[in-house]
Order: structure tokens, then C-alpha cells, then sequence
């Protein structure tokens, strides 16, 4: 173990787990990681090698036994008949039943319906009676001679949690740590390895936690796939529930007319609403308007009388396009279904989680070290809900008095739930303060800045703090300072706006160009014609080579069905680097590799293409690639929409084959350093 993990074993001894166990466990069991943390917790709480390998035999024992997978529902149930009493680790909803007047369960994996419960269980476990709950269940088999009488009795429930937590020991142990010891052991908790994350990739990651500590707290995350959006809500704890497909009722969300029964937002402390984007999906006006009245006021009503909640809401979705697109076309919200893509609603997000500067998670981002169990923060993170650090960023800087209540709200808020996950006990200095400051200011500065461009009539405002100099702090987004010539540019304001604004006039201001290029370097034009290469030549690349013909085009075909040891298929690495490198920041290219599998290593092969096209995510390239099985396919050739056909004897593998040496060599990195094989191109306009 390394020095963080002695210290971590040393002070929270029996409450940490060593977090790539949950891989040697799980098998094919579909449980949350919460689930499969609480039985490891209660098994392999320990940093003795013998006992964590008999733990884990253990809690492999329980899922294999205990565990009801549906394909083997049958026999299970079967097993509880003969036995007349089996205990399982199921998903479990309760459900009232009118006509009998008692209450049903229902279990998900067993497939076993209107399982009699008592109406204590319901009373000691009411969420239950709102969505399906991980519990570790005796059911007992008592067979009726009256055929309405179900067979199936619930005994005894044990939603999965620990028992007891501490919370005055956590604050006092958390003095051991330092801040950056801190943050790291919440990433190990998280389960990411904390070497692989840099200081703000960090903070980003520890922003999801929010929602957990914070009551009513509401952020979105709209990023490219694969970063690990949804798995905070579905995996992290048992307070937090993730609905897929984004798309819920009023009844099952706020209150059902029918029974006066609330919905999620009563039961659980975060609701969260996966693959929430998408322009192709709609929304109920209605359930979008009471959501609008909820995120504002804490309340909802279909009736006479309002209620209350402090569920948290979390919006998750994936973005259509890059960065920079956006800016120039639209805004940073445009992925958002039509309903929800509205002023009204936006602003009432406290911050914007920038999801294209999280990295696609690869396995290397995983860590073997220890970390909470994550039941255990959980329970932490609820009992932090109580609390409110909003006032404590006033002993060092004062925010700007001209910006409206709602963002300095949000901004108050966003730095409350940074506080309590990483200084729960207090303790921390100026420099600790400013550092969130900045994030919390500029998570809700994207909320505003978007709304600009959505709503004319809402103000421009000047985001910053100062410190007790008096010395102003402007802030500013990542994006803002990468692509001035796009950030601040607003789209002509809406008539219909402009007939409800207060002044007669409206001004938009100029995009900064200040950062634009005085004049674009001329670039060759493409002329047709057939090249010869003679073998051992040097200062060939494929920017010369290539880069004319493809400029312009919105789709590139490559095939080339030799693309197989790791060089060959770095060479297809270096063409789509070439494209970024050319295209415009805001255009969008799609490029389409055709190759032959390796039988050799298959495998092998897939993962490195894979890797490309998880390396071009944000980047404005979509690289997708498919096998040609036929076997028939032997043409070399680059084939652009804009009109080009390249016709290559070799396709990409122009380069000699690199010799491993562990010495810096100039060939490495750039092309034009590498010696050539022997080869021709010929283009050819279509």
C-alpha cells in the first residue's frame, strides 16, 4: 500500500474498502456498487491479505447463493417452496392493494408478485412504496388451498445500508488529512485512481457529489459519452435515484391527485434525470412548469394545498457537438429537448458542469487503493444536507453586489456543497476559498452567459468577487477564454423579445476578435495528378500530402485494409490529428475507416481503434471504423465528399516501421523526420 492508503486504513478503520474488489465480486451479478461495497464492507474491512481473499470468497458465496439473477428465478423460487424460507438480495416496490386492503411486494429479479407485507415494514421503510429498493429479504412459502391467497410472505427486510455512522468522528479524523490528501481519498471513494486526474479535473469530479450535500440543489452536466455522467447517481448511493431516459410523470415525480401520495421528491435526495438531452424528445408542459416552480421555491401543488420537498435535481445528457460549435451556431444548452430549453427554466440551474472537460473514462483511471465504502459517505454526505457553509466564503471575499439574488444563490450554494465535502470541519484558509470561489462563480457565469444568447431581455452581467484589498476579480469560463471570437457573440434578438424589454433600444456587443489572426496563412490549392516516392525519402507528411484534398470536406472514407500492429494503426491516429490540426474549430467532420480484422490479435486491434475514437471525443471529428470480412477488398484509397479520390498503392503504411528505442527521436513525432517506403499517390477528382 502507498502512504495515503496507510493513513486511510489507519483512521477509518472498518468503514474503507480497497475499491478494485468490487470487480472480483460483482461476476455477472447487475447490483449496484453500493451494494456490492456494503457486503464487502462487512467482510473485507481490513488491509490483511488473508483476510481480504477469504472476505472475498465470502462475499462471493452470499451473491452466488443469495443473489436471484432472473434467468434462475425459477429455481430460486422453487429452492424457497422446498425449503419454506430462503433469504435473496433483490430489488424490492410495495404497493398498496384496495381491494384487500393489505400491502403487496413485489420482487424484480425473482418475478414473484403480490408478496404479502405487513403494515409495519411499510411504516419503517416507505420507500418501498415509491420505487424498487436493494434489500436482503427472508421470504417464506405458505401455500393457500384459497386460490386468491398468494403462496408468498415477506418476513423480514433489510434495505442495504450501514447500520451507524459517526459523523462527529468523521469531522475529527478529517483533520488528519491534508486538503490534497482529502481530495484524493474522495476520488479513491468515487473510485478513480487520483495520479490520472489533474488539481480542476478533480474539482469537476467532486462537483457531482453537490446534489448529495446540498438540499434543492440543481445542476446539469451536458458533455460528450462515455465521461461517467450518470454513474454517481446509479452506482454512489442509496439516497439518490437515476431514471433513465430522462422522462417521468407528475405522479411518480411530485404528488399523485388520485391517493395524495408524493412522489420521488419526497422519498430521496437526489433525483436524477439520465440522457435528459436530446431535440427529438418532448416533455409535458405541465410537469415541465411545476419542475420550473419546484427548482424556485422548493414546492409543487396539483391541488389546494402546496408541498414541500428537498430532493435535489441533477440533469445529465450528452451534447450533439463540439464546443465551439455550439458557440458559433447556438448555445451550450441546444442538445435540450424544446420544452426545457427555455429561459425560464435554465436559470434556474445553479450551475453548469462542463462535461466535454472530463475525460472518457479508460480502464487506466480505476484505482486499487482504498477508499470509502461508499454506503458509508453516503450516509455522510446526507447528514451534511442538515448543515449550510453558504456564509462562509464572506470571512475572505465579497461577491459582487450587482449581480441578481438567484445567481448569488447559486453561487453561495455551489460553494456550500464544495465546503462540505472537502472542509466538513472547517478549516479552511483564504487561498482554499477562492479556489472554489472561481468554480462555483463560473459554473453558474455559463448558466447566464447562455441565457444571454437564449432570452435578449435578460441583462448582461459582470461576474466578480474582491478580496479584502478591495482588488476586483473578474471571472471567466474555460470556453470564454478558448474561443473569444465565438463566446460573445449573441444571436439577433428575437422581435417578439425585444417588444418586452424595458429600453427602447438594444445593443449587442461585437465579438472580441482580439485573439482572431490578422490574415490567414494561403493554403496550396489541389490539382490532380499522379506522384512517385522513392524508398529512404525523408520530408513527406501527410499534411502535405493530404491536407489540401481533405480541406472542406465533412466526410473522409480511408480504406485500408492493412491496418494491423499498433504503427500501422497510429499512422490513422496521425491522418485524424492531421484534420483536427486543419479544420476549423467549429466545423464538424465525420471520418469512416474500412480495414481487414487481424487474426493475429484481434483484440488488440479493436482496442487501439477504439482508443481513436475515444481520443477524438469533443475534438469536432467522429471517427467510427468497421471490418470488411469479404476479405475481398484490396484498394488503398482516401474518398472526401468535397470531391477528392486519393489513390494510394500502399494506403497509410507510406512510413518505414519505427525501431523501439527508450531514446527521445524526432521521427516519433514528426513525419516529416521518417523515412519513406517506396510508394505512389494519384488523386483523382470525382
Amino acid at each position: 500500500m502507498g502512504s495515503l492508503d496507510d493513513k486511510i486504513n489507519e483512521h477509518f478503520a472498518g468503514y474503507v474498502v480497497r475499491k478494485d474488489l468490487v470487480k472480483a465480486v460483482k461476476g455477472n451479478a447487475i447490483v449496484p456498487t453500493y451494494v456490492l461495497e456494503y457486503l464487502l464492507g462487512q467482510y473485507c474491512a481490513t488491509d490483511d491479505e488473508a483476510s481480504i481473499q477469504s472476505g472475498i470468497e465470502t462475499v462471493k458465496d452470499i451473491l452466488r447463493k443469495h443473489y436471484v439473477h432472473r434467468n434462475e428465478a425459477g429455481l430460486i423460487q422453487s429452492t424457497i417452496k422446498e425449503k419454506g424460507r430462503y433469504k435473496v438480495i433483490d430489488q424490492i416496490s410495495v404497493s398498496l392493494n384496495e381491494k384487500t386492503d393489505s400491502y403487496e411486494a413485489v420482487f424484480d429479479n425473482l418475478g414473484i408478485k403480490k408478496v404479502a407485507v405487513d403494515s409495519g415494514t411499510v411504516k419503517a421503510h416507505p420507500k418501498l412504496l415509491v420505487t424498487s429498493v436493494w434489500c436482503i429479504a427472508d421470504v417464506q412459502y405458505e401455500f393457500a388451498e384459497d386460490a386468491r391467497t398468494s403462496p408468498w410472505v415477506l418476513e423480514t427486510i433489510k434495505p442495504i445500508q450501514i447500520a451507524r455512522v459517526d459523523y462527529d468522528g468523521y469531522k475529527e479524523v478529517r483533520s488528519q488529512f491534508s486538503k490534497n490528501e482529502w481530495i484524493d481519498l474522495l476520488m479513491q471513494s468515487i473510485g478513480f485512481d487520483p495520479e490520472a486526474f489533474g488539481r480542476r479535473s478533480k474539482l469537476l469530479q467532486l462537483m457531482r457529489l453537490i446534489p448529495f450535500v446540498e438540499r434543492n440543489y440543481n445542476i446539469i452536466e451536458l458533455g460528450p459519452k462515455g465521461t461517467g455522467k450518470s454513474h454517481i447517481y446509479s452506482e454512489f448511493s442509496p439516497h439518490g435515484q437515476l431514471i433513465s431516459g430522462g422522462e417521468v410523470t407528475i405522479p411518480k415525480l411530485f404528488v399523485n391527485n388520485s391517493n395524495g401520495r408524493i412522489g420521488l421528491v419526497g422519498y430521496w435526495d437526489v433525483v436524477a434525470f439520465d440522457e435528459f438531452a436530446g431535440r427529438e424528445k418532448t416533455a409535458n408542459k405541465a410537469l415541465v412548469d411545476i419542475m420550473k416552480n419546484y427548482m424556485a421555491n422548493k414546492t409543487f401543488s396539483r391541488g389546494v394545498n402546496p408541498m414541500g420537498a428537498e430532493a435535489s435535481f441533477a440533469f445529465v445528457g450528452n451534447t450533439d457537438h463540439n464546443v465551439p460549435y455550439m458557440l458559433k451556431n447556438s448555445d451550450l444548452f441546444e442538445a435540450l429537448p424544446p420544452q426545457f430549453h427555455d429561459s425560464a427554466f435554465i436559470d434556474r440551474l445553479h450551475a453548469y458542469l462542463p462535461g466535454w472537460e472530463i475525460d472518457v473514462i479508460r480502464g487506466e483511471m480505476f484505482t486499487s487503493g482504498y477508499g470509502f465504502i461508499v454506503d458509508y459517505l453516503a450516509e455522510i454526505l446526507r447528514h451534511l444536507r442538515q448543515e449550510d457553509f453558504s456564509n462562509r466564503p464572506d470571512k475572505h471575499f465579497s461577491v459582487s453586489e450587482k449581480i441578481s439574488t438567484r445567481d448569488r444563490d447559486a453561487i453561495y450554494k455551489t460553494m456550500s456543497g464544495m465546503l462540505k465535502v472537502i472542509f466538513p470541519a472547517g478549516g479552511e484558509s483564504a487561498e482554499d476559498v477562492e479556489e472554489l470561489l472561481q468554480l462555483a462563480m463560473e459554473s453558474r457565469k455559463r448558466v447566464k452567459d447562455q441565457l444571454l444568447r437564449i432570452d435578449a431581455t435578460y441583462p448582461d452581467v459582470d461576474f466578480f468577487y474582491s478580496g479584502r484589498d478591495g482588488k476586483k476579480q473578474h471571472i471567466q469560463t474555460v470556453e470564454e477564454q478558448e474561443f473569444p471570437q465565438f463566446y460573445h457573440h449573441k444571436p439577433a434578438p428575437d422581435p417578439g423579445q425585444l417588444e418586452n424589454c424595458e429600453t427602447d433600444e438594444v445593443v449587442v456587443e461585437p465579438a472580441d476578435t482580439s485573439l482572431e489572426p490578422t490574415s490567414a496563412p494561403e493554403k496550396p490549392l489541389p490539382e490532380e495528378g499522379h506522384h512517385v516516392f522513392a524508398e529512404n525519402r525523408k520530408g513527406v507528411s501527410y499534411d502535405k500530402l493530404f491536407g489540401p484534398y481533405t480541406d472542406g470536406a465533412t466526410r473522409i472514407i480511408v480504406t485500408d485494409p492493412y491496418l494491423r500492429y499498433f504503427y500501422q494503426i497510429r499512422n490513422m491516429m496521425e491522418l485524424v490529428e492531421m484534420v483536427i490540426r486543419r479544420k476549423a474549430p467549429e466545423d464538424q467532420v465525420s471520418i469512416h475507416l474500412v480495414t481487414g480484422p487481424h487474426d493475429g490479435d484481434i483484440q488488440k486491434q479493436r482496442e487501439l481503434l477504439e482508443s481513436i475514437a475515444e481520443a477524438c471525443t469533443g475534438s469536432g471529428v467522429d471517427f467510427t471504423w468497421a471490418f470488411d470480412t469479404s476479405g475481398t477488398a484490396h484498394a488503398r484509397d482516401i474518398v472526401t465528399n468535397s470531391g477528392w479520390k486519393i489513390i494510394l498503392d500502399r494506403g497509410l503504411d507510406i512510413f518505414q516501421a519505427p525501431l523501439r528505442r527508450e531514446v527521445f527521436n524526432l521521427g516519433d513525432r514528426l513525419q516529416e523526420h521518417r523515412m519513406l517506403k517506396g510508394f505512389y499517390v494519384t488523386y483523382v477528382r470525382k
